[in-house]
């Protein structure tokens, strides 16, 4: 379904931290450090796994101490000096909210969405956004136990598809077992690729958000992320392996098609994002934030202990 969405008031979300120390969840001390989380260049944006709120480092000393904001989020991605806020929802149903922030964390706007939050994308521009839930199941790891919603809403026109699933796929047949999530976005905010999950199987395709149309371009690919410079396509893979978490992250080069395992073997259940048109980074539950080289060369290298969801601010 396409309405439109009406932008609510401003409500300031980013403050300050004070100096202490968090403990993590297995009890760890997190240093964190005063000053506000602002979607500054050169900062790394993510989810502080004790508390939940939106925190920050910078990129060139991602080890240190964190800020923290009073924003709470299951997932959040910036882009363009905004933010994208995937939270719980407060009803007494399953639910979610889709917050839109500026650059201090204020609130912009906010979209109720059904379904447990689960991944979250902006554009390059942060013009267009996207956000998918669970609404049954709460895992990707066996194929037809889950089904999701994916939205994607245009925030210069206020065109919002609240659930993509009608998009037109050539040579499919549109199934009721057909799910799409993970979307990534191209530079010109139409083009955008994403996982279709059905009759089991993945699929890596194209789509076209003006014209809600697709095509697919490989067959067992899920959560693409696209690189800065629009040429590949990181995607986790199934592989054998920890039924759990049965992925592998690769990289498709979208001219040659050429897939790329990457020197990741943990299984990434996880919608990676580009630090830089060289670098990947993606959470690995209870072991924080890593990066690894996105040419299959390398040794994967942790960035922040007891985060999740990362993004960088350029």
């Amino acid at each position: 379904m396409r309405v439109l969405i009406v932008i609510a008031a401003v409500v300031v979300l980013g403050v300050g931290a004070t100096a202490y120390a968090l403990r993590s969840p297995d009890s760890v001390a997190v240093a964190v450090e005063q000053g506000p989380v602002e979607l500054s260049a050169g900062r790394l944006v993510f989810v502080d796994d004790a508390s939940g709120k939106v925190a920050s480092v910078p990129l060139a000393s991602p080890g240190g101490p964190r800020r923290l904001s009073s924003l709470s989020c299951k997932r959040f991605y910036t882009a363009a000096r905004q933010g994208l806020c995937l939270a719980e929802g407060t009803g007494p149903l399953p639910g979610s909210v889709a917050v839109f922030v500026d650059q201090g964390l204020s609130e912009r706007r906010r979209v109720e969405v059904a379904g447990v939050p689960n991944r979250a994308k902006l554009s390059a521009d942060g013009r267009m956004a996207s956000w998918t839930t669970f609404v049954t199941g709460d895992s990707y790891a066996q194929a037809g136990t889950f089904s999701t919603r994916t939205a994607i809403l245009d925030q210069q026109t206020g065109v919002y598809s609240s659930n993509i699933e009608g998009t037109r796929v050539g040579g499919m047949k549109t199934a009721g077992d057909m799910n799409f999530w993970g979307v990534t976005f191209a530079q010109d905010d139409r083009t955008y690729y994403a996982t279709l999950g059905a009759a089991g199987k993945t699929y890596l395709v194209q789509g076209d958000a003006s014209a809600e149309s697709a095509k697919l371009l490989r067959e067992n690919a899920e959560c693409p992320s696209l690189s800065p410079d629009g040429t590949r396509v990181a995607f986790k893979k199934r592989v054998p392996g920890d039924g759990a978490r049965p992925w592998r992250e690769h990289v498709l080069d979208l001219t040659t098609m050429v897939e790329t395992p990457l020197a990741e073997t943990r299984g990434i259940d996880d919608q990676v994002v580009w630090l830089d048109n060289d670098t990947i980074a993606y959470g690995l539950p209870g072991e924080g934030i890593w990066a690894v080289q996105a040419n299959g060369e390398g040794a994967p290298r942790q960035l922040v202990p007891h985060a999740s969801s990362p993004s960088a601010v350029f």
